[in-house]
């Protein structure tokens, strides 16, 4: 279906026909009509389908239908996404589809001063795009007026449920009116999922665009058992003997990732890592190098990397499987994206095994393992628990998730890394071109 067809503004489709666009993805087909038409929306999307523009659209034109000039600008659409990447991403995207129309929008995340945003808010702004950490810092220092908010939309639910971020959601949603129109977006519907969507939205409509918890169909997915300590040699190895020019790796821990990207750098392959430690800075050249080619892989822990859109990334590797298996989804739906293949590799020590098959059941397949020539497993190693970075943060190899793993216990972790106050991360380099697939 063209955009053409779907009841968009002039000034929106041209916005559209300037980034290259003239047919719409499926979650665009379906989501746009029914925010036209202010219903509540339930939607699983994931992450380069096309969802941000999905809801950005049909949003802005809300707001041109509505438009009235003249009084102090109070935001009318707040969108809450649970790191600082996706928040700058999906900004770009307001900004983008949104260029020809007389609004105005502010991005809202930590780790940088809160001054400059307080001030553009004073000026008024029509729409905000926030963590929601760094938001509930505004709304306490009264930097901020949600009365006027008409449109919520909850960006990547999933993924703040699992940061811990549904204690500060709710402090939100009692200072945004009760009449209003809600946008749920998530990867996976899990019980979480369908319980915070029948407390927030109104007889929502549903939509799905991707079978249930399930990967990209066009990622082709490759198990290498191998040990634990032998993992950086084979990595090494495959970028070196197969030329993979641009390749993402996951870690489980900021510590993992910067030793990891150290080691690399001395097999001679350039290397950055990207967590929630590093500055603003330190992260946005990172990724800026990352998708101009300077640096040949990165290495990034979950949080991290939630919000990198990248075209045409061709290799995903699974350094460490995640302890939650919704996040492999989420790992390897960094590639695969706009239509184009992908490759995703994971090397499983022993002590992943039962990660693997909590993966393999959520997928509802098994993954082709393939055994190197040269790395051998060895026998003799057992199974060790695995300890998620400071605190023991964990998940050991019975299946017993430690404290942290989900909710509450995390909420420390994801305000660092994408709420308010001192906390760190982010990077506003651009996606692509303002990509209408991009996440």
């Amino acid at each position: 279906m063209l955009f053409k067809d779907l009841g968009l503004s002039a000034e929106l489709l041209r916005a559209v026909e300037k980034q290259g666009y003239d047919e719409a993805t499926p979650v665009q087909q379906q989501a746009i009509p029914l925010v036209l038409a202010g219903k509540d929306l339930l939607a699983g999307a994931q992450t380069g389908t096309g969802k941000t523009a999905g809801f950005t659209l049909p949003v802005l034109q809300q707001l041109q239908s509505k438009h009235s000039e003249g009084g102090k600008r109070h935001p009318r659409v707040l969108v809450l996404t649970p790191t600082r990447e996706l928040a700058a991403q999906v900004h770009e995207s307001v900004r983008d589809y949104g260029q020809y129309l007389p609004f105005r929008s502010a991005v809202i995340f930590g780790g940088v001063s809160i001054n400059p945003q307080k001030q553009k808010l004073i000026r008024g702004v029509d729409i905000v795009v926030a963590t929601p950490g760094r938001l509930l810092d505004h709304v306490q220092q009264r930097s901020i007026d949600l009365s006027k908010v008409e449109i919520l939309i909850l960006d990547e639910a999933d993924r703040m449920l699992d940061m811990g971020f549904i204690r500060d959601i709710r402090k939100i949603l009692n200072v945004i009116p009760r009449q209003r129109q809600t946008l749920l977006f998530s990867a996976t519907f899990s019980r979480e999922i369908k319980a915070l969507a029948s407390e927030f939205l109104h007889q929502p409509s549903e939509i799905q665009v991707t079978p249930e918890n399930t990967a990209v169909e066009l990622v082709s997915q490759i198990v290498y058992p191998v040990d634990k300590k032998r993992k950086r040699e084979l990595l090494s190895q495959k970028i070196g003997e197969e030329n993979w020019r641009q390749v993402l790796v996951f870690t489980r821990t900021k510590h993992g990732a910067n030793k990891l990207a150290e080691q690399l750098d001395k097999d001679g392959i350039t290397s950055a890592a990207i967590h929630g430690n590093k500055s603003q800075g330190a992260r946005t050249k990172a990724l800026a190098n990352f998708k101009a080619g300077d640096v040949r892989v990165l290495v990034a822990t979950d949080i991290a990397a939630r919000g990198i859109d990248i075209d045409k990334l061709p290799h995903v590797v699974n350094f460490e499987l995640p302890n939650i298996p919704e996040d492999y989804v989420h790992r390897i739906g960094r590639t695969a994206r706009a239509g184009q293949e992908g490759h995703a590799v994971s090397l499983v020590c022993v002590d992943e095994l039962k990660l693997l098959r909590d993966i393999e059941k959520l997928l509802g397949k098994g993954i082709e393992k393939i055994n190197l020539p040269g790395y051998d497993i060895d026998p003799s190693i057992k199974a060790e628990p695995i300890v998620n970075g400071r605190g023991g943060s964990g998940r050991n190899n019975a299946g017993n998730r430690g404290n942290g793993a989900r909710g509450k216990g995390r909420s420390g972790q994801a305000r660092a890394n994408g709420g308010g106050g001192n906390r760190t991360g982010g990077s506003r380099a651009r996606s692509g071109g303002g990509n209408l697939r991009a996440s």
